[in-house]
Parts: structure tokens; C-alpha cells; sequence
């Protein structure tokens, strides 16, 4: 009897049961790798499988690295769209003098202690005396109050402006701003300030902005007796078109208009979005000291200089915004060449990068002469003025909006996570024919060799203990 014998299979001694793997590989939805892992020993075609598999796995493999790279460098891309608007805000007007300061307005007080302003420290009395202006002497009382030296002889708008018309309504110097730059006592229309209201306008074209005519008082313009940084050889004013939020830095980005011509300036505002990093360089940090409250370049150049200055000299210049002293006359010949240190320096020392959104203005500019032989003895009468000073003093500003549209230019990301992840699952079916569903049962596989505990025999209760 064989008793002691152990019992064989239905199937037989030499029929092995299949692997887990290749029970894995039989019912994955991985494309391929059934074909690779098969009962038997090595064939030609499981080879030609594996070879296949393994190509179709290392292309899928570089491209995904491929795109990973893409993505990290963080490419942007710049889309520029025209929008059209039923109305526009208009922007704000900052309107300077060549001439910082009035001869008429001048007094031996002020000749003896703003000399370097003046650019009379090495002219003699008899000159001064030959160009009709005041002579310092050594009993006038000297001033050092700067901001009343440029507030008294600053060129005041009531005399300048002899016509202002907005959108065909008349308007005066009481719907303008006082403002000071480095081109001293300037004046900003519609500069959205307490008290003023902000303008829109409904239409392009001339006759639906500012419209100035503005007397620029050459009689007024100081001599120049030697060259210095601040020797002005222009005549005309200088206009910086701007937004409200931004404050003008006109010695920089202004244009300058002269006299004896009419100018055109057909405006286009410009949307700037900038992204941060790591797709760009902006920032757009909230600005809580001084005056300002959004961010922009010219915001922080000017808050940047005026630390510098303060922290320096102790004081402020006259167009620098805060509640510090305002240099007194005597040093400000120290705080002004130390500005322009500071300005020389390549920004260096005041490091301001690209706000995220930002507004800017394009302007074509033309000009036609004034006035015109038919009218010069009409406004030399009508403003009793020689037709010799109307040709020499008087120019007509006429700022529009070419149409009422605007340009956003914004940059946007070239690569998103979206786009990585769609190319990462494009590459995936089109080389492996796996999806997300075939990554979890890889996993689930693994978790399953790994814990054996879950693949043990459940007790049956017909089984014999014994």
C-alpha cells in the first residue's frame, strides 16, 4: 500500500503554479509587459518584448525628463491685446518751466544765501548790477528757508496760463496741483489730490482733452553767467504724462514743448502686467512710508533718495516727499551734488525693479507754428503783449487720447503645471499605454509583496487539523 505516499495533483508533478509577477503582468493594463513576463523559460519573442518594452519605457522616461527641465526654467510668453473702453480715465499733466526761478521774484536776501542755485558765486556785483537783478549785501538779512525760496519765485500758473479748456469746458489754475521736482515749483492737472476730482473722457481726438495756452515768460529766465549742472539753455516747458498713482519724475522722462508752436500729443495708454518669480522679476511690495501707496519705480527711486539724503545731510530737498527738514539754503549745494552722486551711480545704490502692474503712456507728437501771420497782431492786442513776445513767449498744449482703446501687455506663463501634467500623461499613453490607474496598481502590487501577511491562506473549516 501506498499509504505513506503524498498525493499528486490532477495536473501532475511537472505543471508549476505561475509566479505573483507573472500573474501581475497577465492582468495589468501596462502595455507590453504581459508578453515579457510569461510561464517557460526564455523565447525569441519574450526578448523582442522586453527589448521593446524597455525602449518604449526609456523614450517615455526622457521625455518626461525633457519636460520637467521645461518647466523648471520657468518660461514666460508677452500677449499683447487692444481693449476697447466707453470711457477712459485721463491721465495726470505735469507742467514745469525751464526756468526754476523768476528774476523779478528775486531779493538781496535771497542773492546772498542762494548764490549756488543761482549760479552767482563768482559774479561780481557790477554784473549783477548790468543784468538789473538784486546785489547781496552785508546788511541784508540772509534766508535760509528753501521751500519759501522756491515756493516765492517759482513761475506761478495764474500768470502763465492764459487759456485752459478740458473736454471744451473752461478750466483755470484753480483745477491745477502745486507739485515740486528738481525743476523746483511745478503744477499737475488732474492729479486726483483732495479736492480734485479725477476726469474721464468719452471720446479720441482733439478737442476731448487739455487744451493749454500758456505764456512761458522768457523776460523772466535768469541770465546764465557760467555752466553748471543745473544751466538750463532751453526755453519752453516741460510735460510728463502720468498716471495718478505714480509721482512725475519729469527731469527723466518729461518732453519738452516750445514756445511759438503748437503741440499735438495724441496719447495711447498701455495695461503692464508683470509676473513674479520665478516666471519674472517683479514686485509689487506695498509702499507705507512718505506719501506714496502703490508700489512703482519712480515711487521707490525717489523714497530710496531721499533716505540716502536724510541719512546724510540730516535734511530733505525741497521735491522730496516726508516730514523732515528741508535743507536749508547754505547746504543744499552738498545734498544737490551728493543727489547727483547718487543718480550717476547707475542705480546701484537705489536698486528699484518692475512693478507687476503698471500704467504707461505712448504720445505722437506734432507741431505747427504759432501764430500765424493773420493772428499775431489779434493776440498781441487781445493780451497786450508785442507780437515780437507772442511769437518768443506763447505755446498752445493740446493732449488727447488718439482713441478711446488701451493696450494690456501682459506676461503670462509659458508652461503651467497643467500643461506638464498633460504632456507627462500624453507621453505615458502614446509610449507605455499607462495611466494614472496603472501607476496605483504598480504601487498596489509593491505594497502587496511587501506584506506577505495579506497573501497568506485563509483557515477553511473542511480542512482536517490532524
Amino acid at each position: 500500500m501506498d499509504i505513506l505516499k503524498p498525493p499528486q495533483d490532477e495536473e501532475g508533478d511537472d505543471e508549476k503554479k505561475p509566479s505573483d509577477l507573472t500573474v501581475f503582468a497577465g492582468n495589468s493594463t501596462l502595455h507590453g509587459i504581459s508578453h515579457v513576463f510569461l510561464p517557460g523559460g526564455v523565447t525569441p519573442r519574450r526578448v523582442f518584448w522586453a527589448c521593446s518594452f524597455l525602449a518604449s519605457l526609456s523614450c517615455f522616461l526622457f521625455q518626461v525628463a525633457d519636460r520637467i527641465i521645461y518647466y523648471s526654467a520657468y518660461h514666460h510668453v508677452t500677449t499683447l491685446d487692444e481693449m476697447e473702453s466707453s470711457h477712459m480715465k485721463f491721465p495726470a499733466i505735469t507742467i514745469c518751466n525751464f526756468n526754476r526761478f523768476r528774476r523779478s521774484k528775486l531779493t538781496p536776501r535771497y542773492m546772498c544765501s542762494a548764490q549756488y542755485l543761482l549760479g552767482t558765486q563768482n559774479v561780481s556785483r557790477e554784473e549783477l548790477a548790468k543784468c538789473e537783478l538784486p546785489v547781496c549785501s552785508d546788511d541784508a538779512n540772509k534766508s535760509n528757508d528753501t521751500m519759501d525760496f522756491f515756493d516765492q519765485t517759482g513761475h506761478s500758473m495764474k500768470d502763465m496760463l492764459l487759456e485752459c479748456r478740458y473736454r471744451n469746458e473752461t478750466c483755470g489754475p484753480e483745477n491745477f496741483t502745486t507739485v515740486f521736482t528738481r525743476y523746483g515749483k511745478c503744477y499737475t492737472f488732474n492729479s486726483g489730490k483732495k479736492g480734485h476730482r479725477l476726469l474721464n473722457t468719452l471720446k479720441g481726438g482733439t478737442g476731448n482733452g487739455l487744451e493749454l495756452m500758456l505764456d512761458i515768460q522768457q523776460n523772466e529766465y535768469l541770465p546764465v553767467f557760467s555752466e553748471t549742472d543745473e544751466t538750463s539753455y532751453e526755453a519752453g516747458i516741460k510735460v510728463q504724462i502720468h498716471s495718478q498713482i505714480e509721482p512725475p519724475y519729469i527731469h527723466e522722462l518729461g518732453f519738452g514743448v516750445p514756445p511759438g508752436f503748437q503741440t499735438f500729443v495724441a496719447t495711447q495708454e498701455q495695461q503692464l502686467v508683470f509676473l513674479p518669480p520665478p516666471w519674472g522679476n517683479c514686485k509689487d511690495t506695498p509702499l507705507d512710508s512718505f506719501d506714496f501707496k502703490n508700489y512703482s519705480i519712480t515711487a521707490c527711486r525717489i523714497i530710496c533718495q531721499t533716505e540716502h539724503i536724510i541719512d546724510k545731510h540730516g535734511c530733505r530737498m525741497v521735491h522730496m516727499p516726508g516730514n523732515a527738514t528741508v535743507c536749508p539754503l547754505d547746504q543744499y549745494e552738498k545734498a544737490d551734488k551728493f543727489l547727483d552722486a547718487l543718480i550717476m551711480a547707475n542705480n546701484q545704490s537705489c536698486p528699484c525693479g518692475t512693478p507687476c502692474r503698471t500704467e504707461r503712456y505712448q504720445k505722437e507728437l506734432s507741431m505747427v507754428k504759432i501764430p500765424s501771420n493773420a493772428s499775431a497782431k489779434y493776440l498781441a492786442k487781445k493780451y497786450n503783449k508785442s507780437v515780437e513776445y507772442i511769437r518768443e513767449n506763447i505755446l498752445v498744449l493740446d493732449i488727447f487720447f488718439e482713441a478711446l482703446n488701451y493696450e494690456m501687455i501682459e506676461q503670462k506663463e509659458a508652461y503651467e503645471v497643467a500643461g506638464l501634467l498633460g504632456d507627462i500623461g500624453g507621453q505615458m499613453g502614446l509610449f507605455i499605454g499607462a495611466s494614472i490607474l496603472t501607476i496605483l496598481e504598480i504601487f498596489d502590487y509593491l505594497y502587496e509583496v511587501r506584506h506577505p501577511f495579506f497573501h497568506s491562506r485563509p483557515l477553511v473549516l473542511g480542512d482536517s487539523v490532524g
